[in-house]
């Protein structure tokens, strides 16, 4: 039963998609039969105006020098010491207190396998 129903979806499926075909091909068919359109008229490029010179711009000449970078001769700063922290403890707990019981595991019953009769 399970392959001839999917044999059928996929006849249903291949049905369904070559209907599709044909109406997207009578689509085209007709979008290229149509009478020639009007051309659009080409609209005049817009002039764009001259960006201002900019004369107190630096140059490379006038440029600060970069910092100079620490190498591996120069010691490093030494780290600040953090202050102590207090020390945090807990009260002991009572001995006296009796924990909750849990519950026990119920017996499941089980199945009697049968085995095969001994062999003489």
């Amino acid at each position: 039963m399970a392959p001839s129903s999917n044999c059928s979806i996929l006849f249903v499926m291949i049905a369904l998609f070559s209907l599709s075909s044909i109406t997207t091909s009578h689509a085209a068919r007709s979008l290229l039969q149509l009478p020639n359109l009007p051309t659009i008229p080409s609209l005049p490029q817009p002039t764009m105006p001259q960006l201002p010179t900019i004369p107190n711009l630096p140059t490379a000449t006038t440029l600060p020098p970069l910092p100079t970078l620490p190498t591996a001769n120069t010691p490093l700063p030494s780290l600040p010491t953090l202050p102590s922290v207090p020390k945090m403890t807990l009260p002991p707990m009572p001995a006296n207190i009796p924990l909750p019981n849990m519950p026990s595991v119920p017996n499941i019953p089980t199945i009697p396998t049968l085995s095969p009769p001994p062999s003489n």
